[in-house]
């Protein structure tokens, strides 16, 4: 008696191949964040403007977990020093504040976006193109280091 696979859809070899790269896409994804509960979205840096040495990295954080964690600190990729800021408007002039971190309640977010908080990029040491994608590392107080591949863009997604 030969050996028969059960009756079911086929698959194509290049299918298998597929389906084996998105698994391995997806648990590369995962264990970014340690296989934790924070989610990292929408992550996008904002392109040069003229001959400036400043941008700005925005994104959103979600934890599904139990316990909270902070956001700490972060590195960029081609930008001398990144920083946490919030902007602010003190006698009607928006100003930017340093923050020393962000804290992502258990099952809660937070929104880094034009005109709130955001990471500042300065000291960036070469312009940064639309199109193009930057490594943006973001340390975590619990999860650690997460290294992102970021899009370029010159305004925000959507």
């Amino acid at each position: 008696m030969k050996n028969r696979l059960p009756p079911g859809p086929r698959r194509s070899p290049a299918a298998v191949v597929v389906a084996v790269a998105v698994a391995g896409w997806l648990a590369t994804a995962a264990s970014a964040l340690g296989g934790g509960p924070l989610v990292v979205d929408g992550a996008w840096v904002r392109a040069s403007i003229g001959d400036s040495k400043v941008s700005a990295a925005y994104l959103s954080i979600a934890n599904r977990g139990e316990s909270a964690d902070r956001l700490v600190g972060v590195a960029a990729e081609r930008a001398g020093h990144a920083m946490i800021h919030r902007s602010v408007v003190v006698d009607g002039v928006v100003k930017m504040r340093h923050v020393d971190a962000v804290e992502i309640p258990p099952g809660g977010s937070i929104r880094l976006e034009p005109g709130g908080l955001h990471v500042m990029l300065m000291g960036v040491s070469s312009r940064l193109e639309a199109g193009e994608r930057i490594s943006l590392t973001l340390v975590f107080e619990r999860a650690g280091e997460v290294e992102l591949s970021v899009p370029v863009r010159r305004s925000p997604p959507g």
